[in-house]
């Protein structure tokens, strides 16, 4: 398999260097620009767990897409029969997102004792000063509920093929009282921004874990937070961007796993939300103009782009997002019921100008 060439990811790099310490948003009701709509393919999923693959049998997940001229290249969660999770490669061609070759693990869990001990999963790759960086979740295998993951990870590589684990974890959960990511840490996307003076700036949109408890509503809560740093391994927490909608009940609980672009001047986002009308995850869209501040638009319902569907794989949830430009539209890889455990999907989609 030849080195990564000259991958494409969403979006471009334009905006405001940030300087402030930290940031709690408000929820802004207001109206989109545009909207997206998908259509899911009539073979999913297309990546589903194999039994006769020891490290990929018990689920396939985490989804994270770029595009190497005609070619796919997905990394996602390989799980296996210990409960174990690895970040895997598997490639397609463009024009077939059924026909999936699959190359192994690409980055396996960490030492006894470390952070990743257990699981290494939400893989997001992006090249950052020259370098590839793979982001990555990992989790101890030890801690109450969303305690048990620790750290957001880092693997740099020259090739896109070897990669190299950087010490430690490169974000962590805060431990302070009232803080986003006060218990838990989790991986979003990683995107540059030009700064006035002509420098780059990156944006690491994660998920933070601010309670623990009994009910789901403290169980599960998540919310959106934003760090900023210049090389991408030095991160400045600026707080949380976005939380959940009380008042609508695919949200009400969390919004967590964001994939963030720039276009046109703004920002776009689509991130996985859980709700008590499903009980688990779908898949929601926001706007921003700065990245800070996000539009979930006017009324329930304008912001909920894929929901759990059909009485199959995917009647449970449909969650972790990652999207590419595809013609004038959208290819949507996302996984499926437990959390992957029926496997991954895609779906094409188009933006609609709002009403």
């Amino acid at each position: 398999m030849r080195p990564i060439g000259d991958l494409t990811m969403p979006g471009s790099s334009s905006s405001l260097n940030l300087s402030m310490d930290t940031f709690a948003a408000p929820i802004l009701f207001e109206s989109f620009h545009r909207r997206l709509r998908f259509r899911r393919h009539p073979a999913n999923p297309v990546l589903p767990p194999l039994a006769d693959k020891p490290l990929e049998c018990g689920c396939c997940m985490n989804p994270w897409v770029l595009r190497d001229g005609d070619t796919w290249r997905l990394w996602y969660a390989g799980g296996d029969s210990d409960g174990h999770r690895r970040i895997c490669l598997a490639t397609s061609p463009v024009d077939d997102p059924a026909a999936w070759t699959r190359h192994g693990v690409v980055l396996d869990i960490g030492e006894p004792g470390a952070f990743d001990a257990n699981w290494v999963v939400l893989p997001h790759v992006v090249r950052v000063n020259g370098r590839w960086h793979l982001y990555y979740t990992g989790n101890s295998g030890t801690g109450k509920g969303l305690s048990a993951f620790p750290g957001i990870g880092l693997a740099v590589s020259d090739d896109g093929e070897r990669w190299q684990r950087h010490p430690g974890p490169v974000l962590a959960p805060s431990g302070r009282e009232g803080d986003p990511d006060r218990y838990g840490i989790a991986g979003g996307s990683v995107l540059p921004v030009a700064c006035p003076d002509g420098s780059t700036e990156w944006r690491f949109y994660y998920t933070g874990c601010p309670t623990l408890g009994d009910t789901v509503f403290l169980d599960q809560q998540k919310t959106i937070c934003l760090a900023v740093s210049r090389d991408g391994i030095d991160w400045q927490k600026l707080g949380m961007v976005m939380s959940r909608i009380p008042e609508r009940d695919y949200v009400n609980v969390a919004a967590a796993g964001p994939v963030v672009w720039r276009e046109d001047g703004g920002y776009r986002m689509v991130y996985s939300a859980i709700g008590t009308r499903w009980g688990y995850y779908s898949i929601c869209y926001a706007e921003s103009d700065d990245g800070m501040q996000w539009r979930r638009g006017v009324d329930a319902g304008d912001d909920l782009v894929l929901s759990p569907s059909g009485d199959g794989w995917e009647q449970q949830m449909v969650e972790y997002p990652s999207l590419h430009r595809e013609g004038d539209g959208w290819r949507l890889f996302y996984c499926g019921n437990g959390y992957g455990r029926t496997g991954i999907g895609t779906a094409v989609g188009a933006d609609e100008a709002n009403a």
